[in-house]
């Protein structure tokens, strides 16, 4: 149980290795996987290639629509022909003719009036009325279903209400009935209604038919023949063939047996992926590595990542690039850094590389993205910034994919606008990474830029209060933090995680701020009324206090570590030796912070900067080399206490930091140069 509890964070990793690997598999296909990568217009680089089995040869996409444009405009449409409204107009023309006709009706040619109308009614439902005018041309041969029986006409033969008013007139006008136009014209104003119409449902269902009956497919490819030689150029039929062997080859139905290898190479390569991964962390960020929340973290982005695309491409594979997979390198930078943020991209795409479609080139695109992410955003806090870095970002996914068009066809005019579209989409879903960012700090506890910048506001409240309560304590913390940033800034650590920790490294002193030397004013000390030993317990507790502030305003733990190490664990040496003058068995633990020591570049810098900078009051009529010697005493001593072993600072940065500091220091007391008398 021991052993296991020693090693729990190693066990924790490879729970998490094992699951991520596990889901990944999951979700993907589980398809066979085509050999082979071919691009249009580039020559053959295997050898010869010959049919493992019989299959079909497909059309290309485009020629599949063509011949389904060219059923659609030669399908026949089907109309209604309704006879009952055909026959009530007929039954009802005798008792019509007799009201809008009585003085034609009564005079001797009144019979042969009657079948005048007759016979133009009959003319004007010999093939009907249309509901609505139908954009067929007049030629266009149409079904006209009369009840049970269908003829098969010309649309320009049916009646649409321009015609039918021109017909009547026409008739009229032509006959001994000119001078009763009105009279006819009103007659078939009441008796003519429109009597046939589209049926969409059977022409539709018919024209689905017609469809459903074109052929995906043209000739077949015999087992054993040969589909291309080495060398020769991937094209024309050529090309076809073997896209319809790939799409054979991976949708072909697996048995078990190779179900289950498939299953197990896919989880031998990414387990591979995802170990690369970790064994960066582990050898790179080992600070990183050891963080299980951050590892967790990192693992989660590259799950979320993986899965989204893969639903994608199972549902609706057009739509890939709409996916914003820069929002990996742009997230992992503001929490971590470049290589970390760069890596995990590749990798990422790698992984996806199995399940994309044109999977070179989907590469090939992600890859330059999350390099040009990485490359042109800084300062990821400032949204000018960003949206400047998206720009570029779409800019080099539409270049890339114009040239692997030209690439594949050789010309520009078949350049698919919509796929350029997707690429501006995805952009634009990339500027959700602030929201996403603000999102993981509160999940994960971790602190981005954004976070720093806010904190290292001075008007914020608690450094408000700080102001008020312990004035002296605030300049101080100013200076350290100017001074922090400008050491932080030479030696490559995060300036701004410096300088946001050095200005709360001291809010503990609000509890007793006026047992500080910098809150005191001339009338006296706090001090002179307690014993050593309680004053040093006073100045050791601000560590504990500022703490506890800091978890009461729920500063982030990044924050609170530069409050618990900024003393490390060196002693308060003034009371103590000031208690040793009166008592020879004091206890230097009584004196001593409780720690912990620096652990981090940015933790050493403060513990540096404090130390040298609240010394730096002691100095009268200070000079530079006063300055310098002063400066390396200090730091000095603090390395021979131990206090930066936990931390990665080197010896040549330490030497960079001193030179910063007594830099700073001489511009602070505004000394000049001392020449040689």
């Amino acid at each position: 149980m021991n052993q296991l509890y020693k090693n729990q964070s190693y066990i924790y990793k490879a729970l998490l290795f094992i699951c991520a690997s596990f889901l990944i598999v999951y979700i993907f296909p589980k398809g066979g996987v085509f050999k082979y990568e071919f691009t249009k217009g580039k020559p053959w680089q295997y050898d010869n290639l010959y049919a493992p089995f019989d299959f079909a040869i497909a059309k290309t996409p485009e020629e599949v629509a063509a011949d389904k444009a060219k059923i659609a405009e030669n399908s026949i449409p089907y109309f209604e022909y309704d006879t009952v409204i055909a026959n009530r107009a007929k039954q009802a023309f005798s008792e019509t003719f007799a009201s809008n006709l009585k003085v034609l009706d009564l005079s001797s040619s009144g019979d042969q009036a009657r079948l005048f109308g007759r016979v133009l009614l009959n003319d004007i439902y010999r093939y009907g009325v249309l509901e609505e005018r139908y954009a067929y041309d007049e030629k266009r041969q149409i079904y006209l279903n009369k009840g049970n029986q269908a003829e098969a006409v010309s649309y320009g033969q049916l009646l649409t209400s321009d015609q039918l008013t021109s017909l009547i007139n026409s008739r009229i006008d032509n006959s001994e009935y000119a001078k009763f136009k009105n009279g006819f014209i009103a007659l078939f104003y009441d008796l003519v209604s429109p009597n046939v119409r589209l049926n969409r449902e059977l022409t539709e269902s018919s024209l689905q038919n017609e469809i459903d009956k074109v052929l995906t497919t043209r000739g077949s490819v015999s087992k054993n023949s040969r589909i291309i030689a080495k060398g020769e150029v991937v094209e024309g039929i050529k090309l076809q063939m073997l896209i319809s062997l790939k799409s054979e080859y991976e949708s072909q139905v697996w048995s078990d047996k190779n179900f289950y290898w498939i299953v197990v190479g896919y989880s031998v390569l990414v387990s591979l992926a995802l170990l690369m991964l970790l064994l960066f962390l582990r050898k790179y960020r080992k600070d990183i590595f050891d963080n299980n929340a951050q590892v967790t973290f990192i693992i989660f982005n590259v799950l979320v990542m993986v899965i989204v695309t893969t639903l994608v491409v199972k549902y609706k594979a057009n739509y890939i690039y709409i996916v914003p997979l820069s929002i990996l390198p742009l997230v992992l930078k503001a929490f971590f850094d470049s290589r970390v943020g760069l890596f995990t991209h590749v990798i990422t795409v790698l992984i996806l590389g199995f399940v994309v479609p044109n999977s070179y080139e989907y590469t090939f695109l992600q890859i330059i993205a999350g390099i040009v992410t990485i490359l042109t955003i800084s300062e990821s806090f400032r949204r000018a910034n960003l949206f400047l870095s998206v720009g570029q970002i779409t800019t080099n996914y539409i270049l890339a994919y114009i040239a692997f068009h030209l690439i594949h066809e050789g010309n520009v005019n078949t350049i698919d606008w919509t796929t350029v579209l997707f690429f501006v989409l995805g952009g634009l879903a990339t500027l959700m990474v602030h929201p996403l960012i603000y999102a993981y700090e509160k999940i994960f506890g971790l602190v981005s830029d954004v976070s720093l910048l806010e904190l290292s506001d001075t008007n914020s409240k608690l450094l408000k209060e700080l102001s008020d309560k312990a004035p002296g304590t605030f300049h101080h913390s100013l200076n350290v933090a100017n001074i922090a940033e400008a050491a932080a800034n030479e030696i490559g650590a995060n300036s701004m995680l410096v300088r946001v920790g050095a200005l709360y490294h001291d809010i503990g002193k609000m509890a007793n701020p006026t047992f500080f030397t910098e809150n005191q004013s001339a009338s006296g000390n706090a001090h002179d009324v307690l014993s050593a030993k309680e004053s040093a317990k006073i100045i050791i507790d601000h560590v504990i206090r500022g703490v506890e502030i800091a978890k009461r305003n729920k500063l982030p733990d990044r924050i609170i570590d530069f409050i618990r190490t900024h003393h490390g664990t060196s002693t308060v040496y003034y009371f103590y030796s000031k208690e040793k003058e009166v008592n020879d068995n004091v206890l230097i633990q009584d004196f001593q912070y409780p720690g912990p020591k620096p652990f981090s570049k940015e933790t050493a810098i403060l513990m540096m900067s404090d130390s040298v900078e609240a010394a730096s009051k002691s100095l009268k009529n200070p000079t530079s080399s006063l300055i310098d010697t002063f400066v390396e005493k200090i730091i000095n001593k603090q390395m021979a206490e131990g206090q930066f072993l936990n931390s990665n600072i080197t010896f040549k940065e330490i030497q960079q930091v001193k030179k910063v500091f007594k830099r700073k220091l001489t511009n602070i007391y505004h000394l000049r140069i001392e020449y040689p008398e």
